[in-house]
């Protein structure tokens, strides 16, 4: 597959995100979606088999050990579409498990083309699969992907590896709804949530030894550099993370060590930061599993099953469409 190239509508809408967040009142932001570039989800992937960061070997755990019983669940017939598919490595357990009843279309929904095509090599050549990549939003593709399927068709959602958790949890209650308003009764979601640990334990996860994490969060920075033109001089700033005790949430920020100023032409903006103030890049809040039952009832769902990691707290969680 070839690289994929910027088209002119990625870089106006970047250089728009970007300056609309970097110009916020109070806290300057940039958006955690953009992270993941063809570096960022390279660095990802890293992530994920570090020794600090149990998250993604427990998500992967339950589904391997429960996915036989999570499709017994799932009426048929059924497609699957993933919001945030990644390279698809964990979602190999739900989609074979799934192929031993039926043929199974697999719509991944991604802004990553990188991570498209990632996942496109990763499942490819699994029985009776058939992928349609959705280089879109997530809901944006979800909307075609419910709109297109057959009267038939029931449709399981897959958004695993807590990223229901990078909202802010109003936010994510409203994202859940507007998933629900998509979907008919008797489709499902399996979401996965991480749960609360030490703080310790989940400090060090997002700020590892090897210093992975730390140049992911980086790379923000010197994406913005390569496809708009900034000048950010990554010497001097320095990754952080910090763990917020009111909204139970991990944070990443990126700290000025001077007082400095960017020029970032594409999005015709000018940025002076002050010695250790920090741009704010990504959130990760966790959850209690008895919050979850709630949650889905607020949402439109009702939660049918549950399933939790005791290694590394963590919740696959199978919510219903009412």
């Amino acid at each position: 597959m070839a690289t994929p190239s910027l088209s002119l509508r990625h870089v106006s809408d970047f250089a728009a995100d970007v300056r609309a967040s970097l110009t916020k009142p109070g806290q300057r932001e940039l958006p955690s979606k953009y992270l993941y570039d063809e570096v960022g989800s390279a660095l990802f992937e890293t992530i994920c088999v570090l020794p600090e960061y149990g998250l993604t070997r427990a998500d992967a755990r339950l589904l391997q050990k429960h996915a036989g019983e999570i499709v017994r669940r799932l009426p048929s017939p059924i497609q699957v579409a993933e919001l945030g598919s990644g390279s698809g490595k964990k979602t190999r357990w739900i989609l074979e498990a799934l192929s031993r009843r039926q043929e199974i279309y697999y719509y991944p929904i991604e802004i990553s083309p990188y991570a498209l095509a990632a996942c496109e090599k990763e499942l490819g050549q699994i029985d009776l699969v058939s992928i349609v990549g959705y280089e879109q939003p997530y809901l944006e593709g979800l909307r075609a992907v419910a709109e297109g399927r057959e009267e038939q068709d029931h449709l399981l959602v897959l958004f695993l590896g807590s990223t229901i958790g990078n909202f802010d949890r109003e936010a994510g209650e409203e994202f859940l709804r507007e998933m629900r308003a998509f979907l008919r009764p008797g489709d499902a979601l399996l979401l996965g949530t991480d749960l609360e640990k030490s703080v310790e334990l989940q400090l060090l996860a997002y700020d590892d030894a090897a210093g992975v994490t730390a140049a992911f969060n980086m790379n923000l920075l010197a994406r913005i550099n390569r496809e708009l033109g900034a000048d950010f001089d990554l010497s001097c700033f320095q990754h952080e993370a910090r763990w917020n005790y009111a909204e139970r949430r991990i944070e990443m920020h990126l700290r000025s060590l001077r007082r400095q100023t960017v020029r970032i032409p594409a999005a015709s903006l000018r940025v002076m930061l002050d010695e250790d103030e920090t741009i704010w890049t990504e959130s990760s809040h966790k959850y209690r599993a008895e919050e979850i039952p709630g949650m889905a009832e607020r949402t439109g769902f009702r939660c049918d099953g549950q399933w939790i990691d005791r290694e590394w707290p963590f919740a696959q969680n199978l919510l219903i469409a009412e």
